[in-house]
């Protein structure tokens, strides 16, 4: 909500609004207006100067009108009994003879945010979507959603969208584009835009007509048509094989998923293309750009998953940047983990290993865990990285480490050993659920190789009750319980006093609930 700003401003710039000799100056009377924006843009409350700032519409000035319309559409749910005013005014213009006021006064009509509107911008939309001027039409495709999306659950009207499938073969490529991204909207509860064979085969031909933006996302909504035969599959082909060279990496990206889509039944063919695409897939993966960084990442990955080691040569592609963000490091390291194997093993460990300690704990904790993705399939150079991290006696290293540790013994249990002889005084370190979590586990369930895992669990029993965290007294319970079973001289004591704390906290907990 705007506050109150000067009084004496507001009516400073009332009294200007209103002087006829401001009106006749041009640039006086759009720098007045100017001010006004301004003032409203700085949470300043200048509705008082509404019904002035309607009568200003009255120009032949584009950006006078602009600014006339924001201002209206800023005030008009705020100001119920002017507001059809605003929109009488936005109506009258949507029938001026310039294309670009019309084009204006609809994209205005359909921002105004008040009940009922709707039917005040159907007539509108529905006469910009038949006007000669591309411009108009582009607007009034796009205000068909945005009437939609304000009826909310009510049917949709057919006729409508009739319009907007012949639309599709608008002159205007944007007119088309428009087209299929308010066909996805209004129809998302059918499932969106229906792409047959005549829409597929319109939109192919029209891709050279389209810019980037454009061409990906016709792209995009093509990976919903199934080519009904060979020929007409490989013809689609062909059509898409200049796209994989376009010099907009979307445009690449999106052509290369629908040529994988299409040819799923042709391997050799999905081979051919991943070929093709890895150098701009590399270039993208180092551009400055991070949002393209990331989604070639992402693109990445899943090629990864389909042909393993297709970039492990290019490994050193992926490795981290100082100045990246963190999402796109933790991405790159994802990578590393699956290019790794018998070649460049060492030096992804090493370059994994110096993003362990990091200053940020976050992304040294997902180094940790990339290592232990590693270590499935090279335990013994990754546990003894991980091991001499321990050395370290940094908190989240530690309590990563042993993470790790917890999940590794499952899966290599030729690990268990030297794992266990490690976990010696990481008790004193780790001050996070889960690091004291995994510690207990692994204490509980191979306690009897670690000569003071009995004495380790007994300091943490005896501060059970300042302990914070519900899931590690749990945690404890059962590996105290666990190590009783493998050593129940050194653990009956402790056990006791364990079930003597719970037993009596549960009575505790009841007195205090019957009472």
């Amino acid at each position: 909500m705007p506050y109150l700003g000067s009084e004496d401003t507001v009516k400073e710039l009332k009294r200007a609004l209103s002087n006829p000799h401001v009106q006749t100056d041009h640039l006086r009377y759009r720098n007045v207006i100017q001010r006004v924006i301004r003032h409203m843009t700085q949470g300043v409350d200048v509705s008082s100067v509404f019904m002035e700032m309607v009568k200003a519409s009255a120009t032949i000035d584009i950006v006078q009108k602009k600014l006339v319309y924001l201002y209206m559409c800023t005030y008009a749910p705020l100001k119920p009994d002017l507001a059809l005013l605003a929109i009488n005014t936005l109506c009258k213009d949507c029938s001026d003879p310039n294309p670009m006021v019309r084009g204006l006064a609809l994209r205005s009509m359909c921002s105004l945010r008040m009940p009922g509107i709707q039917e005040y911008i159907q007539q509108p939309i529905l006469n910009g979507l038949r006007d000669k001027a591309s411009y108009v039409r582009r607007v009034a495709v796009l205000g068909c959603a945005k009437m939609q999306k304000l009826q909310g659950d009510c049917e949709v009207d057919g006729a409508l969208i009739n319009e907007l499938y012949s639309l599709l073969r608008d002159q205007d490529p944007i007119v088309v584009v428009n087209c299929l991204r308010a066909l996805e909207e209004i129809l998302a509860h059918e499932g969106g835009v229906v792409i047959n064979k005549p829409i597929a085969h319109h939109l192919l031909n029209r891709m050279p007509d389209l810019d980037q933006w454009g061409q990906s996302e016709v792209l995009t909504f093509l990976l919903r048509y199934k080519p009904h035969c060979e020929e007409e599959l490989f013809d689609i082909l062909n059509l898409l094989d200049g796209y994989l060279k376009n010099s907009s990496s979307s445009v690449v990206m999106s052509a290369t998923k629908l040529f994988l889509v299409l040819a799923r039944e042709f391997p050799h063919v999905q081979a051919d293309v991943l070929v093709r695409v890895k150098g701009p897939l590399l270039t993208a993966c180092t551009s400055g750009s991070r949002e393209l960084c990331f989604t070639a990442l992402c693109h990445v990955r899943q090629i990864i998953d389909s042909l393993p080691g297709h970039f492990s040569s290019q490994y050193k592609k992926f490795f981290c940047s100082y100045s990246e963000p963190h999402y796109i490091k933790c991405q790159k390291m994802e990578v590393l983990c699956k290019l790794v194997n018998d070649e460049n093993v060492q030096p992804i460990l090493e370059e994994l290993r110096d993003y362990c300690t990091d200053v940020s704990a976050e992304l040294a904790r997902a180094a940790i865990f990339a290592i232990g993705n590693i270590a499935r399939t090279y335990s013994e150079q990754c546990v003894r990285i991980l091991t001499e991290l321990l050395e370290l006696k940094q908190e989240h290293i530690t309590s990563a480490v042993v993470q790790v540790f917890r999940d590794l013994v499952w899966l290599c249990p030729q690990c268990i050993e030297c794992v266990a002889q490690s976990l010696s005084g990481c008790e004193e370190i780790i001050q996070d659920s889960e690091g004291k979590q995994a510690l207990i586990w692994l204490l509980g369930v191979h306690g009897e190789r670690v000569p003071n895992a009995p004495y380790i669990l007994e300091d943490f029993v005896e501060n059970v009750k300042s302990e914070p965290f519900s899931v590690v007294k749990l945690e404890l319970l059962m590996a105290v319980a666990r190590l009783f079973i493998a050593r129940p001289a050194e653990c009956q004591d402790t056990l006791g006093r364990l079930l003597y704390y719970c037993i009596g906290k549960s009575v505790t907990s009841m007195a205090v609930a019957i009472a």
